[in-house]
């Protein structure tokens, strides 16, 4: 057999095709890496001081009613020194959650309350630490017990009424 013959039609369709294949496989590969980078590099220099972070979390980075944010280890040192605070703990990836803190944040810094905000998604722990049952939930603290919680969703009136009252039984 000639080594220099023509390729056969058959053969030169399954080149093209590994070529083909090849490229996609490469692609992909390049996308994969483009947006794992990007999430470590949203992940890094963020107010959880945590090298990854959940990507429902990444997306709430630069929205502004998400600014407040309480880590684990200052909440436990705030209570623990008998502060009095207002926590809001939420999820991202909460329905509930998404349609409330639109609602609460801007209302909270209406109200002058400094209203921090506890991300359960990125800290499991504070479900059982401090008796979350459900989100949203919104818990005063004064002299570094709680005082009051409300849950889930509720009209903008409802909480006015809710945070008024923190002022209203002092």
């Amino acid at each position: 057999m000639d080594r220099h013959a023509p390729a056969k039609k058959g053969e030169r369709t399954l080149k093209k095709l590994l070529a083909f294949g090849g490229i996609i496989v490469v692609l992909f590969a390049a996308i994969a890496f483009i947006t794992m980078y990007e999430q470590k590099e949203a992940a890094s220099n963020n107010p959880y001081h945590k090298s990854e972070l959940n990507p429902a979390t990444i997306a709430q980075l630069d929205d502004p009613n998400y600014r407040n944010i309480i880590l684990p280890a200052e909440l436990k040192q705030q209570l623990a020194d008998g502060k009095t605070l207002t926590v809001y703990f939420y999820s991202p990836t909460c329905p509930h959650c998404q349609r409330t803190t639109p609602i609460v944040v801007p209302l909270a810094k209406e109200l002058g309350i400094d209203l921090k905000l506890f991300n359960l998604l990125e800290f499991e722990d504070g479900w059982d630490a401090y008796h979350i049952e459900a989100t949203p939930t919104i818990v005063h603290y004064e002299n570094g017990k709680e005082i009051k919680r409300i849950e889930g969703y509720h009209d903008e009136q409802t909480f006015r009424n809710w945070f008024s009252s923190l002022h209203s039984d002092k």
